[in-house]
């Protein structure tokens, strides 16, 4: 696939459609994204620890087909709904790392690069089927199980990416905070200054705010023995909770993010 390709949209590039089911990608977007990968992180080891890892993963699966079914069935974008979705995919997407991890003992390592050839499979069948990766243009039921699978991979990816800087490379929660968040400038540089396409530049941010957020939030749960300030999984659950209704009430409201 040649990289100009996906740096184009077709004819649709650059243009909304009406019925596009995603929200505009605004400095409220990013922050929002951010809080969602953060309270999923934590809110899935809260769950598992008060449920039993089992019942945990059964209850994020039904909250997540709960959430994508409303999703799907809705006409177009509506704030409320599209952060409940990916709100549960944070949380369903933090077990899938960790079952492989906990349940199953594959070092993340070797996690890490599966979730991101799982994600470089979900690209190129999406480019391969639909000629365009621009989330501009997700206002088809097709194109947006792409887009939700996609969603889907990148918090795999970014959970299983935190854990092997924080954990198996030695950095910390903290550490591993700062260095994404010193790397999700990266991809908003190369596009100002360098001719990044705007595609490539919104799905390489996209990725890293999965470890981005994921690190500070373990980071304010985690005990002081592991480096944390020692706040709780439930207590920084519900403060990342409020934060993003507070956000998303707020974008409702002014629809700010509907062009």
């Amino acid at each position: 696939m040649a990289t100009d390709q996906l740096l184009h949209d077709g004819p649709s590039r650059g243009v909304r459609h009406a019925m596009s089911k995603v929200p505009e990608v605004t400095v409220y977007f990013w922050i929002i994204k951010v809080l969602t990968t953060g309270m999923g992180e934590t809110a899935s080891d809260w769950l598992a620890h008060l449920l039993g890892p089992v019942p945990a993963v059964g209850l994020g699966a039904l909250a997540l087909a709960a959430a994508l079914a409303v999703q799907l069935t809705a006409r177009r974008y509506v704030a409320w709904i599209y952060w409940t979705a990916v709100v549960m995919v944070s949380v369903f997407g933090t077990m899938a790392a960790d079952i492989l991890h906990v349940g199953l003992g594959v070092p993340y390592l070797i996690s890490t690069p599966f979730f991101l050839l799982a994600l470089g499979m979900v690209f190129a069948l999406w480019y391969g089927c639909e000629k365009t990766l621009s989330i501009h243009s997700i206002h088809t039921r097709r194109r947006e199980l792409f887009y939700w699978a996609t969603v889907l991979a990148t918090f795999a990816l970014g959970t299983a990416a935190g854990d092997l800087t924080a954990t198996t490379l030695g950095l910390g929660y903290l550490g591993s905070g700062v260095m994404f968040a010193a790397a999700i400038a990266v991809p908003a540089v190369a596009h100002r200054w360098f001719g990044l396409g705007a595609i490539v530049a919104f799905w390489s941010a996209y990725i890293v705010t999965r470890p981005l957020g994921a690190s500070f939030a373990d980071w304010m749960a985690v005990s002081s023995g592991r480096g944390g300030l020692a706040w709780g999984l439930g207590p920084v659950t519900l403060y990342w909770t409020i934060a993003i209704l507070a956000f998303v009430g707020y974008l409702a409201a002014t629809r700010k993010d509907v062009a």
